[in-house]
């Protein structure tokens, strides 16, 4: 006799809360600051591999890729993320302004887009006013805005998952070029982005419920082409100045 598993507790077990899609694109934005990281600096050491066999000028170029894009990619981060939020900020306190003068107005507005999703007009106005009840701004934000007031992205947040996740990125092809044999250090590095670039394509794909052969191939291609435009242009460098 099998036992019969109550409703509740399995949709307990489901995430239902408002803040996965937020996270789903934190994941997201941090796969791919971690696929730039590994492109960028993969063309980088790589192009200088194809100018020079000086282990330590590819080392340096590629150190360099990183702190520079890393800083670069957190500083762009931070002011898009600042002009957001002060975006954001600027439409609560004017939503706030417009509940304190023209409460009513504000009520039958909040009932008019629950009407315009599906319920009744009896039923809208009933949600309307239990919600304004409530807590009208945080009703008002959700429904009219699609802003949580409790949940305003931080900039320095931002700034620091972009800054790690393009770090991380950039170690790959970095640590792949460094350690080898100089026979082998470029075939090595080829090897190690095709690997980090088939996973962040992967799971990209996954979390945007993408296929993930197509987003793969891409991602793969993407930086091989890279890699090997840049290495003739070393190539191509070092022959000019020889």
């Amino acid at each position: 006799m099998t036992e019969t598993q109550d409703p509740a507790s399995t949709h307990s077990r489901e995430p239902h809360h408002d803040s996965l899609g937020s996270r789903l694109n934190w994941l997201r934005a941090g796969v791919l600051g971690a696929n730039d990281g590994i492109v960028s600096v993969a063309g980088i050491v790589v192009g200088v591999a194809g100018a020079t066999t000086d282990h330590t000028a590819v080392l340096m170029a590629g150190i360099a890729g990183l702190v520079a894009g890393a800083l670069s990619m957190a500083g762009g981060e931070y002011v898009s993320v600042s002009t957001q939020r002060d975006t954001e900020r600027a439409m609560l306190q004017l939503e706030k302004e417009e509940l304190k003068t023209m409460p009513e107005a504000e009520e039958r507005e909040l009932a008019g887009i629950y009407e315009d999703k599906g319920l009744s007009p009896e039923l809208a106005a009933q949600v309307a006013r239990e919600l304004t009840e409530k807590d009208a701004l945080q009703a008002h934000a959700e429904a009219e805005l699609h802003i949580d007031p409790d949940e305003l992205t931080s900039p320095w947040q931002a700034a620091g998952a972009s800054f790690l996740s393009f770090s991380v990125g950039a170690l790959l092809p970095l640590l792949a070029i460094a350690l080898p044999p100089l026979s082998w250090r470029v075939w090595t590095c080829v090897l190690a982005v095709v690997a980090g670039l088939f996973l962040t394509g992967y799971v990209s794909a996954r979390l945007g419920n993408a296929r993930a052969r197509r987003a793969v191939l891409r991602n793969v291609g993407v930086g091989l082409l890279t890699m090997l435009v840049t290495y003739y242009v070393g190539a191509l460098f070092d022959v000019a100045v020889s």
